[in-house]
């Protein structure tokens, strides 16, 4: 994976490009339109239509069903481009060719290429703001795929659907995970505004693939089907997980799919809702290929080869730290029952930042009743992120003042959580959780592709005292 690390130096072309695209817009702040990605694919020649594309969206999962998507598909012999958000550790992981993130210098020939174009659109303000961050790097992944060219594109989809930037093209299969509660700011304040902003990625005769959904979203994403008249592939109906068990490193799946039951599939990913992301993936892959059954042993190597980082990611041992990326209620249950299925945590210290604008108050009410103490902190340069004091007098309130603690950064909060751990035993373990981003600054710290052989000990300053 590559790292911001390998491109500090700021007079770099690398560090350049990165600067120009990061000091646009944020993609937290949405202009809700298809207006501005849309002038400037026309100015690329529409490289969004140069492959067939399966666009993804849901609340939480869809970036793992992305992976498993491409991983499929890649097992299948097909070239894939994959584009997702937001990212770990460097921008270059938002657009993969063939599963690997575009090499620096081709994303900086990109831009090179595009900044030009992006600066016709910008001069004419549509909608009253210039082309967004997140818009950009959309119009990237969809020029690189054409370039490529790839065979297929699954776009991992920002934020809600009808007016995400992903949308401007015209998908053949559009997978739908879990609807949640998420950027209610934006989405609505109901499951139902929120699936009906998700449903917009589902065009006219395309194939829909539903996800198990509460009855609220179910019914809304139905009933724009019929409007559209796009064909529904539902989990339960149509495609299922059979049943699961756990196994060394992740689990062993049966589903049942177009071509009937398939069992024995080794997924190296923990959790029940890793297990339905799998299903979804296979039938979103099965409704690509027109209805037709994936082969069980293409199958079984494509779900095998899945790596999801950041998913409940082991990534350091004595002490266990794993990482994981969930940040709203729903992603942070499904984490939490991964985690006791998985792991031994005893006692469990948690790893916690958070953007100010999600539902932290739920979160840490959850997160109470499953660690044993956690350690606050907030992620570095992101105006969105929750102060350390904010978060720590929230988290007082959850967990009582004697199981919090606080960090000034990710670095001083892994050191305490991993001392808290080393000092309570060889069960003990840590999770860190809250945020993508800090999930990214922690996986830089400790992962084996991070900076130092093996992690935590090399890069970590572990306090002596809790």
């Amino acid at each position: 994976m590559s790292s911001t690390r390998e491109h500090s130096d700021p007079s770099s072309e690398h560090a350049r490009t990165v600067a120009s695209i990061t000091s646009r817009w944020p993609e937290h702040r949405v202009g809700p339109s298809l207006a501005r990605i849309g002038a400037l694919c026309e100015l690329l020649g529409d490289p969004q239509d140069a492959c067939p594309v399966i666009a993804v969206t849901g609340t939480n999962g869809k970036g793992s069903t992305a992976i498993m998507i491409d991983a499929i598909l890649r097992s299948m012999g097909l070239r894939t481009g994959r584009f997702s958000s937001p990212h770990l550790e460097d921008i270059t992981e938002r657009i993969c060719i063939d599963g690997a993130p575009v090499e620096a210098g081709r994303l900086d020939e990109l831009w090179t290429q595009i900044g030009p174009m992006v600066d016709m659109v910008d001069a004419r303000r549509l909608d009253g703001i210039v082309m967004t961050f997140f818009e950009v790097m959309t119009a990237l992944a969809y020029a690189a795929f054409a370039d490529a060219p790839v065979d297929v594109a699954i776009m991992e989809v920002g934020m809600g659907g009808r007016w995400d930037a992903t949308n401007v093209a015209d998908a053949r299969v559009a997978v739908v995970g879990p609807v949640a509660m998420d950027h209610m700011q934006y989405l609505g304040d109901t499951l139902g505004a929120i699936a009906r902003e998700k449903a917009g990625i589902i065009k006219p005769g395309a194939t829909a693939v539903l996800a198990g959904q509460g009855p609220e979203a179910a019914a809304v994403l139905a009933e724009h089907c019929a409007e559209v008249g796009a064909t529904m592939v539902r989990e339960g109906p149509d495609f299922a997980l059979l049943d699961r068990r756990v196994a060394v490193g992740g689990q062993l799946l049966r589903l049942e799919g177009a071509g009937g039951p398939i069992g024995d599939l080794f997924l190296p990913l923990h959790g029940a809702h890793m297990a339905h992301n799998a299903a979804v993936a296979t039938a979103a892959v099965e409704a690509f290929c027109g209805g037709r059954a994936v082969e069980p042993t293409v199958l079984a190597e494509g779900l095998a080869a899945v790596r999801a980082p950041a998913r409940l990611e082991a990534v350091h041992h004595d002490p266990l730290v794993v990482l994981d990326t969930a940040h709203n209620p729903h992603g942070v249950r499904a984490t939490l029952a991964g985690l006791r299925e998985a792991f031994v945590m005893r006692p469990a210290i948690g790893v916690l930042a958070m953007m100010a604008d999600k539902q932290v108050d739920a979160v840490l009410e959850l997160l109470a009743d499953e660690l044993d103490e956690v350690v606050v902190t907030a992620v570095r340069d992101n105006p969105r992120a929750l102060g350390v004091e904010e978060l720590a007098e929230a988290a007082a309130g959850a967990f009582g003042p004697a199981r919090v603690h606080a960090a000034t950064d990710t670095a001083e909060a892994l050191g305490r959580a991993m001392a808290l751990a080393g000092a309570s035993g060889e069960e003990a373990g840590v999770l860190v959780i809250g945020s993508v981003f800090l999930a990214g600054e922690a996986r830089g710290i400790l992962a084996d592709d991070g900076p130092g052989p093996g992690g935590g000990p090399l890069t970590v300053t572990v306090p002596t005292g809790p």
